[in-house]
């Protein structure tokens, strides 16, 4: 009994290992949130997924996938995504991914198998579907109270609180296409959508490639990022609001012909105000930045600060514009231009290539260009060629 039952074994492993040398179809890892070992589920290469999120998930490595509704990652849940995944979402401004408030993404591609997110037509186009969207715990200037929220345009998602260094999980190499679908007039989708994410959170080598909207946005937050390239953004390549206090380290902005401003940094969300109690404002550090326009001979600007946006920028090149920066104020409730007389807002190493004017002063506050220059003819920018090799588009 005891042999027969050892050869039905061997019998029913064999059979198993037969079916699975036939079967060329990709896995998807269900992770178990409490540790114990993940089922294995076979599937179709073109692998459909969307919902709220119940257990982990795991995305295999080069496996396409199909986003069909919006994908939610909750809290204490992970969503991970190997190199080389594509994820193609159909048409549709409700259909993103997004990071919950206490989830994690860990999104680890290469500069040889980047991490794409994309349309899911044949011809696509800006605006097909929504984006990546990341929600912490971090300060906001929006709400007054230390843990209390704001909800995201999109979806209605809490964002938002007083965990400096709260930790969304990780997003490298990853690139963002055809992103940006509105849900109606005042609610758009980004490439990236940033909600108080906290510096714990690692985002590196990220590309927002023909949006419809931005490209990449920060709602307040702390969080670092390094390695930016936004192409073809129809409207704000980099925007800030909320009291964003990051750092960004090697960004390229390169124009297509609809666009809006490279840069548009708001001290606070004019929708909403400055309600931080005490009230702070936005003030990120811009490292090694280069924006690419469409020549000085067109209406548009490099970069715009106001709302009381305090900014940093340091080794900048600035390319093909009628005026590279433009400060607005709307007098003592935002105060831009005061962040430039204490020294919190200004620039160090500056080249302008076919620039008209190089500085705007709409503040009402008197500074001159050699207050907020120095080091003009010095910029070098974000020297894109030797970090944007196999993972980018052009």
């Amino acid at each position: 009994m005891k042999t027969s039952k050892i050869l039905l074994g061997f019998f029913a492993i064999a059979i198993l290992l037969v079916g699975c040398a036939a079967d060329d179809t990709a896995d998807v890892f269900i992770e178990n949130p409490n540790g114990e070992n993940p089922t294995i589920t076979p599937v179709t290469t073109n692998t459909e997924i969307g919902g709220t999120l119940t257990e982990n998930l795991i995305l295999e490595t080069d496996t396409e996938y199909q986003l069909t509704s919006a994908l939610i990652v909750p809290e204490n849940l992970t969503l991970t995504i190997n190199p080389g995944v594509v994820v193609k979402a159909i048409a549709g401004a409700d259909v993103y991914v997004a990071i919950l408030q206490g989830g994690k993404i860990m999104a680890e591609g290469t500069s040889t198998k980047p991490i794409v997110f994309t349309s899911g037509s044949s011809t696509p186009n800006a605006g097909d579907w929504g984006g990546l969207i990341l929600l912490g715990k971090a300060p906001i200037n929006s709400v007054s109270g230390g843990d209390a929220t704001s909800t995201s345009e999109i979806g209605g998602l809490p964002y938002g609180g007083s965990a400096a260094d709260d930790n969304s999980g990780i997003i490298k190499y990853v690139r963002v296409e055809y992103s940006g679908g509105a849900a109606d007039a005042s609610s758009e989708n980004n490439g990236f959508s940033f909600y108080g994410v906290g510096s714990g959170t690692t985002i590196e080598y990220i590309q927002a490639f023909e949006g419809k909207d931005d490209g990449v946005e920060f709602f307040g937050g702390t969080v670092n990022a390094s390695f930016i390239s936004i192409i073809g953004a129809q409207d704000d390549s980099v925007d800030w609001t909320e009291g964003f206090t990051g750092t960004l380290n090697n960004v390229y902005v390169e124009h297509g012909q609809s666009h809006d401003k490279g840069i548009e940094g708001d001290g606070f969300n004019t929708d909403i105000g400055n309600n931080a109690d005490p009230i702070f404002w936005s003030a990120p550090s811009i490292n090694n930045l280069t924006i690419n326009g469409n020549g000085s001979s067109n209406d548009n600007e490099a970069i715009r600060l106001r709302a009381g946006t305090r900014a940093l920028f340091n080794n900048v090149l600035l390319s093909g514009f009628a005026e590279g920066f433009d400060l607005d104020s709307d007098g003592a409730d935002s105060p831009t231009g005061q962040g430039v007389l204490n020294g919190d807002t200004g620039v160090t190493d500056i080249s302008f290539e076919d620039v008209t004017v190089n500085l705007k002063n709409d503040t009402g506050e008197a500074f001159s260009e050699a207050e907020f220059f120095s080091g003009i003819g010095n910029g070098t920018g974000a020297d894109y060629s030797t970090w944007n090799t196999g993972w980018t588009r052009n």
